[in-house]
C-alpha cells in the first residue's frame, strides 16, 4: 500500500518514512503544498499524511483543493496545532482524521488501519490474489496454498507491487519508480536480488511458477 507524507520537517518525514517502510508501506513525501497537490493528483495513493503548517499552501488549502478536484484519498491531518477549532476547520474541508503532535507512532499506525478498513469497499482492496498465492495488506501476511510465508518489508512491497499488476511487464525503471523505498545506488542490482528471494519463498517450494523474466523487458508475474 502507498502512504504520502506531505510535511516540511525534514525529521518527521525520515521518522515516518523509516517506520511506515518498516510496516511494508510504500511511501512518497513532499515538502509544501503544492507538490503535495500535484503528487496526489498524479498518483494513486491509498492514505494521505498531512500537515498543516506548510509552506506555499497550507494543509487546509491542500485538503480544500484535493476534494474540490474529487481526490477522495483518506487524509489523515498531523499538526502541533491542537485546537477544537483546528481540528473542525480540517475535517469539514474533507480530512478524514486528526492527529496532534507530538503523537505514538502505534496510535497512528492503528489510524492508519482504519481509514483502509474504512475504504475497503472501494477500489482500493485489502485482499490480493493470483492463483493460490493471497496477500492480506492491513495484516501485511502472505500465504500460497494456504501456507504461511514469511517477507521482509521490502519484499512484501515489491510483491505487492507485481501482484496489483499482474500480466504486465513491469521494467526495472518502472519497479524502481513505484517502490521510493528502493532508494539504493545500485538500483537495478538490488530488484534483481529481491525477486531471487521472493522466487526462493514464493516459487521454489511449488510446481507453478508464478514470477517471470521478460528478457530485456523486465519481470511479471501470472499464473499461465
Amino acid at each position: 500500500m502507498k502512504i504520502l507524507i506531505i510535511e516540511d520537517d525534514e525529521k518527521i518525514i525520515n521518522f515516518l518514512k523509516k517506520g511506515l517502510q518498516e510496516e511494508s508501506y510504500t511511501v512518497d513525501y513532499s515538502k509544501n503544498g503544492d507538490e503535495g497537490i500535484y503528487l496526489a493528483s498524479v498518483n494513486n495513493y491509498d492514505l494521505i499524511l498531512l500537515d498543516i503548517m506548510l509552506p506555499v499552501k497550507n494543509g487546509i488549502e491542500v485538503c480544500r483543493t484535493l476534494r474540490t478536484n474529487e481526490i477522495s484519498t483518506p487524509i489523515i491531518m498531523l499538526t502541533a496545532k491542537d485546537s477544537i477549532e483546528d481540528k473542525i476547520n480540517g475535517l469539514d474541508m474533507g480530512a478524514n482524521d486528526y492527529l496532534a503532535k507530538p503523537f505514538s507512532f502505534s496510535e497512528l499506525l492503528a489510524r492508519i488501519r482504519v481509514q483502509l478498513r474504512n475504504t475497503n469497499h472501494t477500489s482500493t482492496s485489502t485482499i490480493l490474489e493470483i492463483a493460490d498465492l493471497k496477500m492480506d495488506l492491513l495484516k501485511k501476511s502472505v500465504t500460497r496454498n494456504n501456507k504461511e510465508i514469511n517477507l521482509t518489508a521490502k519484499e512484501f512491497s515489491l510483491l505487492e507491487f507485481l501482484v496489483r499488476n499482474k500480466n504486465k511487464v513491469l521494467s526495472e525503471t518502472l519497479i524502481s519508480d513505484s517502490l521510493s523505498n528502493m532508494d539504493d545506488d545500485n538500483v537495478s542490482n538490488i530488484i534483481n536480488v529481491y525477486i531471487y528471494r521472493l522466487r526462493n519463498k514464493i516459487d521454489k517450494p511449488y510446481e507453478k511458477k508464478l514470477i517471470k523474466t521478460v528478457r530485456g523487458m523486465g519481470f511479471k508475474i501470472n499464473d499461465e
